[in-house]
């Protein structure tokens, strides 16, 4: 049984850095079970159906501006993997999720940035999902739930996002390591709702959380809600647990959560 992940991929800069974050992704890939594939749900990929990647071989999409140079010399050329795409139609079909197969979309930065760290060879096949922030959290949780009996097939599903993501209060230009209290307060709520699989608080998280117009904005959902659907991908298993929390910027979260 494979777990389930969020897993933060902070600004696209991680994927040129050398930090206490990048260096637990590059630990937590050593130490996983190798996977069969990969199922990933990027915050970059919004779709209002859900839209499953079936294609040979990514391109690396550059879906940032004003970066250094040498973030756009990176590649990561993941080969997708039809077999499981069949296994997600079936799975989906099963608990009447409706989708669509995307056969040209390349990997956005909030899906190679995880994967270089986690697996830099890139050679673990991958099946890119898309995200639907007008969707309730619940009917996210649902389509992850219908991927649950995927991870007995070695399977390894991650969201890909981050719990306190709001571009209009990161300060880019300091890095002094002191922390919002805000950001705080809103992660620690998450994690006792999360450690306590308390789903019908995080349902209503914007009206329950602590500083939650702060943290998740709603021009900046999509980063969250990722959570959710690897959530439900461990609803078969309710076991959460937080495997590495930091922050850069004053606010932008840097957390991992195992489910399952």
């Amino acid at each position: 049984m494979m777990p389930a992940f969020f897993i933060a991929h902070g600004a696209p800069l991680l994927a040129i850095e050398t930090n206490e974050y990048t260096q637990f992704l590059q630990r937590l890939g050593q130490t996983l079970p190798r996977p069969k594939a990969i199922i990933l749900f990027s915050a970059h990929w919004e779709s209002t159906v859900q839209k499953i990647s079936d294609v040979k071989q990514y391109r690396t999409i550059y879906d940032f501006g004003g970066f250094p140079e040498a973030l756009y010399q990176i590649e990561y050329p993941a080969q997708g993997d039809h077999q499981t795409v069949k296994e997600i139609q079936e799975a989906f079909e099963e608990q009447h999720v409706s989708y669509e197969i995307e056969k040209n979309r390349g990997l956005d930065h909030g899906a190679w940035v995880v994967l270089r760290l986690l697996y830099p060879d890139a050679d673990i096949p991958v099946i890119a999902m898309s995200v639907n922030p007008h969707l309730a959290p619940e009917e996210q949780y649902k389509i992850g739930q219908s991927l649950s009996k995927l991870r007995e097939k070695g399977l390894l599903i991650i969201g890909s996002g981050g719990t306190v993501h709001n571009l209009g209060a990161v300060k880019m230009a300091g890095n002094d390591g002191n922390i919002d209290e805000w950001a705080l307060r809103f992660d620690e709520w998450l994690a006792r709702c999360l450690t306590n699989w308390d789903v019908e608080s995080l349902f209503h998280y914007s009206r329950l959380a602590p500083a939650a117009d702060l943290a998740v904005p709603p021009y900046g959902k999509e980063h969250f809600i990722p959570i959710f659907y690897a959530m439900g991908a461990a609803d078969n298993e309710p076991k959460a647990q937080l495997m590495h929390r930091s922050y850069r910027y004053g606010n932008l979260s840097h957390s991992v959560w195992q489910f399952g």
